[in-house]
């Protein structure tokens, strides 16, 4: 019972934080390795409750999502295949081969959410060009992104936050945001599906940890539209940055 009740409240705090800076599972995944799951087991249990978060996100960013129903259709269809791509390649490659890369992968992820100032600034100087179509260079970086996602999870939502305000750049942060959840539920869906049926799933995790994660996912589009999350996202990421090191080591 006493772990049960940790894993909600990682749970409640890995879906605000993936909300509000996009990094849930820079909180969620360190605390199932804690736990005594093992890295490939950790990350398919972590991808399985955190998908919850773009659950709740979703149901609570009504407004921000209003008018862009074929825009998130068809990212999320190329999220879904992304997503898909990257869970046959976490499941068929070896456990030795994920414990080399992860550090790699944890440690370009908190970098890439160091720089999320900069790109804000990038998307405030193009908010006032013409509306154009997105190039196919960004649709490939954002399938790239998918399978990212779906391979590994940590900060992949920042890289596809990243993307999409350079897809979009009229939009809001907080449209951009909530798009960005819609589209990571469909790419972590498609891999939870195959780890649902393949992967070294602990169910036993996944259900506190699934509970948290969508009731902080419900709560943090109402919290994001009242304050920054920027010292959260300097946290995640120096948190990120050395859990990189560590697991380097």
């Amino acid at each position: 019972m006493t772990q049960a009740l940790l894993l909600l409240l990682i749970g409640f705090g890995s879906g605000l934080a993936g909300v509000l800076t996009s990094v849930a599972s820079l909180i969620s995944y360190p605390a199932l390795l804690a736990m005594g799951l093992p890295p490939v087991s950790a990350n398919v249990t972590n991808t399985m409750a955190v998908l919850f978060t773009g659950a709740g996100a979703a149901a609570g960013s009504r407004p921000e999502l209003s008018g862009k129903r074929e825009i998130i259709l068809k990212l999320s269809a190329l999220a879904a295949i992304g997503g898909a791509i990257g869970a046959a390649l976490l499941l068929l490659a070896p456990a030795s081969t994920f414990h080399v890369v992860v550090p790699f992968l944890i440690g370009g992820s908190s970098l890439f959410l160091l720089a999320q100032p900069y790109l804000a600034r990038r998307r405030a100087e193009h908010a006032t060009d013409p509306p154009h179509r997105p190039s196919r260079w960004l649709y490939a970086a954002f399938l790239a992104s998918a399978v990212y996602t779906g391979y590994f999870g940590a900060a992949g939502a920042v890289m596809i936050l990243a993307i999409l305000a350079a897809m979009y750049p009229t939009w809001t942060a907080q449209q951009s945001n909530a798009v960005k959840a819609l589209v990571s539920f469909a790419g972590n869906g498609a891999a939870a599906i195959g780890f649902a049926f393949f992967g070294p799933v602990h169910w036993a995790f996944v259900i506190p940890l699934a509970l948290g994660s969508f009731l902080g996912g419900r709560i943090g589009p109402s919290v994001a539209r009242r304050m920054p999350g920027t010292a959260l996202r300097i946290l995640a990421a120096t948190c990120g940055l050395a859990m990189a090191v560590k697991f380097a080591f």
